[in-house]
């Protein structure tokens, strides 16, 4: 499996001098989920979607994506995945992987005829309709009276940088983070693409049958963008913060779905878009 950064030689220009230097770069490559499912009694596959990530926790990724696409619904859907070699490039293996259904498990194709294309910046490009994917969300809340502190809220991003290992060497990947009413790290998934490292965190707790998310705190290194909060609300998680700004789209749907959504999140200060009845 391919690495998750590289090391390139390069020229360094500082304050007029020149010098060569070692660069850790994160790696970026192309990974083709395949779907393998049952028909009358055959087994099929249909290409469900290629993503530029960062090469790591593969599984989780396509697990997570399934699952946020509403293709699955519980873990035990899944009779296991398997990688293969797409020969991207010579030095590269296991961009493919096939994710297998368990006899009996249904497939909506109207959702699987889709084939769209995500990059590592927009996860939402190429989906036939807003309408369609805001169709996806599911409220998931088993704890409705969740409230947390403003200032428990305020500290986690310093928790979340200290944590970003990758970020450290690389300073080019989001990071996708969930943490407990008291402040504690559960998980946190690093990628290029900030759809993937969610899909990556969201995987995780699937895949362990630890969903929905309803008691945790969800934060976003970058943007808080559309996608992101229908992926948050599929999870069922209910406060959603991010570092930078949310988009109009994002703070409509977490209007929607009763989500509390926070954005420009600093150490002294925050905005409150929706759902503020959980802050205190």
């Amino acid at each position: 499996m391919s690495r998750a950064q590289i090391t390139k030689p390069i020229h360094r220009w500082n304050a007029g001098a020149i010098s060569t230097a070692d660069d850790a770069i994160s790696v970026e490559e192309p990974l083709e989920i395949r779907l393998g499912y049952y028909k009358e009694a055959s087994r099929e596959r249909s290409n469900v979607s290629v993503t530029m990530r960062t090469p790591g926790n593969d599984e989780e990724l396509a697990a997570g994506f399934l699952f946020t696409e509403n293709l699955v619904k519980h873990p035990n859907d899944i009779e296991g995945f398997h990688r293969i070699d797409s020969g991207f490039r010579k030095s590269q293996i296991d961009n493919i992987i096939q994710v297998n259904l368990k006899a009996g498990i249904e497939v909506n194709m109207d959702l699987l005829s889709r084939h769209f294309y995500t990059t590592s910046s927009c996860g939402v490009c190429g989906k036939t309709s807003i309408d369609l994917v805001q169709s996806l969300v599911e409220t998931r809340f088993l704890n409705p009276g969740l409230k947390v502190e403003a200032s428990l809220i305020s500290t986690l991003p310093a928790k979340l940088r200290a944590a970003q290992a990758q970020f450290d060497s690389t300073g080019a990947i989001h990071a996708a983070a969930l943490f407990n009413p008291d402040g504690e790290l559960l998980a946190l998934r690093e990628d290029v693409g900030r759809h993937n490292a969610l899909d990556k965190l969201v995987g995780h707790f699937f895949l362990k049958d630890g969903l929905p998310l309803d008691k945790s705190i969800l934060l976003l290194s970058g943007r808080a963008s559309f996608e992101l909060v229908q992926k948050a609300s599929m999870a069922g998680i209910q406060v959603v913060a991010a570092v930078g700004a949310p988009s109009s789209l994002a703070i409509e749907l977490a209007d929607e779905a009763n989500i509390t959504l926070i954005g420009f999140l600093r150490e002294e200060r925050m905005n409150i878009y929706t759902g503020a009845e959980r802050i205190s």
